[in-house]
């Protein structure tokens, strides 16, 4: 029987192993659990909602995160945000493309629904926190009383760079139950207590991009975005014909149906020419670059330069570099040695050892 003074935490349930965990994790610590799978596919196609939308959003998916709550003793609802996820989501992620930028879905969709939509519906329902399954921690530093983001107990499975637009009152009421336990762990957890999602495996691609083909999705969505331009050198010279910027990403090599004798990357994607640069390998490395959109966690925008470590896609070495904020939420970031392919659009993470300082989205890469 549920305390009825128990804090009520809302899991957002997306039929996976560390969702399940969570909402197992909070039941075993006495609070009053609701689980909550999001609904973003339109419930005509929920027949096709596996092959469209991926193992962690489609109809198989559900039914798993329902069996969980029923295993667990907790309600389970399915809240209808296909509206909310296209307006907040995939309308900004097709925009992006088209404007020469790789966006990060997963970002905008926690920090705009999970962490946004969600939690103002919890409250409604007299639920205090929203939890989900990412690998990540939340503390509080005592000197300043900021709630901080911290990487997790695995680094492998850390998922704090999806999560570094979250605001204080955002993360005052975020809990990450899983962020204590390696990946093998929540597995035998899992397995332990019984549940459907213990052996399940992991999704890897982007939920609502059916067999990871990104460029069908969005010939599909606006197909209008693929116009055909040049491809040039450095230089300007034209080397070949693209049919569509969309279609391309910073450090792109195959697929450019070019004959150079050489490797050659896609250093550039210029919306106003609708042009593709090219260049090569060495053309990819830049030691600075400019983000747009900062939020500072750990601190207020530093009035002096930061040191720090920064990463700029989900499987980088977070390198060494400085910081400086210019205001209007601008950063520059100076690394100490030159990365590869800043690509716009993506995001950049400052860490301090397992503090995230903060983030934002690139603008572009640089040399000084």
């Amino acid at each position: 029987m549920i305390n009825e003074a128990a804090e009520r935490i809302v899991v957002g349930m997306s039929g996976g192993v560390d969702s399940s965990v969570a909402a197992a994790l909070l039941v075993e610590q006495g609070y009053d659990v609701v689980g909550i799978t999001m609904r973003v596919w339109p419930w005509q196609a929920a027949t096709d909602a596996t092959k469209r939308f991926g193992s962690c959003c489609g109809t198989e998916a559900t039914d798993d995160a329902r069996a969980v709550a029923r295993a667990l003793g907790i309600p389970h609802y399915l809240l209808n945000m296909e509206d909310e996820f296209d307006r907040e989501v995939i309308s900004p992620f097709a925009a992006d493309y088209a404007q020469g930028r790789t966006p990060v879905p997963c970002v905008a969709c926690n920090s705009s629904l999970k962490f946004g939509s969600l939690l103002g519906r919890a409250r409604a329902w007299e639920a205090t926190a929203v939890a989900t399954g990412h690998y990540a921690r939340v503390a509080r530093d005592p000197a300043t009383g900021r709630h901080l983001l911290l990487r997790p107990k695995d680094r492998r499975k850390d998922q704090t760079d999806f999560l570094w637009p979250l605001t204080q009152e955002q993360l005052a009421a975020a809990r990450f139950p899983v962020g204590e336990l390696t990946k093998n762990e929540v597995r035998d957890r899992a397995r332990g207590l019984g549940l459907v999602t213990a052996d399940k495996p992991e999704s890897q691609e982007i939920c609502f991009i059916p067999d990871d083909d990104y460029r069908g999705f969005l010939r599909r969505r606006a197909p209008g975005m693929f116009r055909p331009g040049p491809i040039v050198d450095r230089g300007g010279r034209v080397l070949g014909t693209h049919d569509g910027i969309a279609a391309y990403t910073v450090g792109q090599r195959r697929g450019l149906g070019l004959a150079a004798g050489r490797p050659l990357y896609v250093i550039a994607l210029d919306p106003d020419r609708n042009a593709v640069s090219v260049g090569e390998a060495a053309d990819l490395e830049h030691d600075r670059l400019f983000a747009r959109a900062a939020n500072f966690i750990a601190c207020e925008p530093p009035q002096s330069p930061l040191r720090i470590e920064a990463k700029i896609r989900h499987n980088h070495q977070p390198a060494a570099a400085t910081i400086h904020a210019l205001g209007d939420g601008t950063v520059e970031v100076l690394f100490d040695a030159p990365q590869r392919a800043a690509s716009p659009g993506q995001s950049v993470v400052f860490y301090s050892g397992d503090v995230v300082v903060g983030g934002g989205v690139i603008a572009r890469p640089g040399d000084r």
